[in-house]
């Protein structure tokens, strides 16, 4: 398969650049808290908000809010086993698509 078309199934809610970041982050340390993942990819809080929002829909990552002393909000973000799959699986298809396109460089 031509790699330019390969290139069109990737998984587009975690190619997203953001939300990228996020799942490479919760792949590598399983659970994050959200002011970690807010320094680590350099969002705004809305904004990372919201993107977690998406993957969490998706059911690839699970979020936890708790309050400690009644008043200060507490999150933490884990990826799930499906989300485990599906960033492995990017990655999978990712690396394909370029070996592919070594080999052409070398012909």
């Amino acid at each position: 398969m031509m790699p330019f078309k390969e290139m069109a199934r990737l998984n587009k809610l975690i190619h997203e650049p953001a939300r990228l970041a996020i799942m490479s982050a919760l792949a590598a340390c399983t659970m994050a808290e959200f002011l970690f993942l807010q320094e680590l990819t350099g969002l705004t809080k809305g904004n990372l908000s919201c993107h977690l929002s998406k993957l969490e829909k998706a059911g690839y990552i699970a979020i936890d809010k708790k309050f400690v002393r009644k008043k200060i909000p507490h999150t933490t973000i884990r990826i799930t086993p499906e989300g485990k799959m599906a960033i492995e699986q990017y990655w999978k298809q990712l690396d394909h698509i370029r070996e592919v396109t070594k080999q052409w460089e070398k012909n």
